[in-house]
């Protein structure tokens, strides 16, 4: 297990950063790493978010120094998201099978978390999100399936995606943490535009699906001092409640969202027209 510890940004600061200032700060280059679990803990709304590709063993959740609790859940829940082969994740003793693209959410107060494949040759990759928690809620596995599906955007536009809930009030419980994911259908490539903040929250994406090859330019900042990160496969954007948070890809591609912060009404937006980005 490894943990890399990123601090809070300022947007005054984060106006100066070269490019490979910017990715140290914001971009998580390697999440899914065989026989391990990666782990960045960001000091802006104290969001863990990892990786963890078990192959040929089961791969336990430790509680790193960093959170300073005796367990991991001590005080966190968490989201988990597999984007790779058949997997289970062990709760307790209660073992929960997790095909591609399902989610379990994990309450507050869970001891024992572990992570499983049921092939070495097609291994599970288990993205995780965890925000700090007040009070345990149940932990519940909701398949691709079982999704709120919304189906956005236009083909004039290039972006037609559907967006997927997955932990959102009325269907999954939980004390701040909101996820789902997005997938662009053929011919999409613009994710979330018109671009928004949203100051009551910070969020943090992850791509993948993409081709060897092909990018995704994510563009970040404040609304008159935009920034541009490219990302590739199975890398992950932490995004401050003050910067936009907005893709376009070279492909089709996929990316799951996560919020956290003051609340979890998903519509809490501040919207930016098109012609204001600077």
């Amino acid at each position: 297990m490894t943990i890399d510890i990123r601090q809070a940004c300022h947007p005054e600061h984060a106006k100066g950063h070269d490019t490979a200032t910017l990715r140290r700060h914001f971009l998580i280059e390697s999440l899914f790493v065989e026989k391990a679990i990666r782990l960045t803990y960001s000091h802006v709304d104290r969001m863990v978010v990892g990786g963890v590709m078990p192959v040929d063993a089961p791969l336990t959740l430790p509680a790193p120094k960093a959170l300073g609790q005796p367990t991991f859940l001590e005080r966190r829940e968490l989201g988990a998201c597999n984007v790779g082969g058949p997997g289970t994740i062990i709760v307790d003793g209660v073992t929960y099978a997790v095909a591609a693209f399902d989610m379990l959410y994990i309450g507050m107060g869970a001891k024992d978390v572990s992570f499983a494949s049921a092939s070495a040759a097609e291994p599970a990759k288990f993205y995780l999100v965890s925000t700090p928690a007040h009070a345990s809620c149940p932990t519940r596995l909701v398949r691709q399936a079982d999704a709120n599906a919304l189906e956005l955007g236009t083909a004039e536009n290039a972006n037609l995606r559907v967006l997927r809930q997955y932990i959102i009030p009325g269907r999954v419980e939980s004390c701040q943490l909101v996820m789902g994911l997005t997938t662009m259908r053929p011919g999409g490539v613009w994710n979330t535009m018109p671009a928004h903040v949203h100051d009551r929250r910070s969020e943090a994406y992850l791509y993948f699906g993409l081709p060897e090859g092909q990018r995704v330019f994510h563009f970040m900042g404040e609304p008159q001092e935009t920034r541009h990160l490219v990302v590739a496969n199975e890398q992950a954007i932490l995004s401050p409640g003050w910067s936009i948070h907005s893709g376009c890809g070279t492909t089709q591609y996929s990316f799951i969202w996560a919020m956290g912060g003051d609340n979890q009404d998903f519509t809490d937006m501040d919207m930016i027209p098109i012609g204001e980005l600077k």
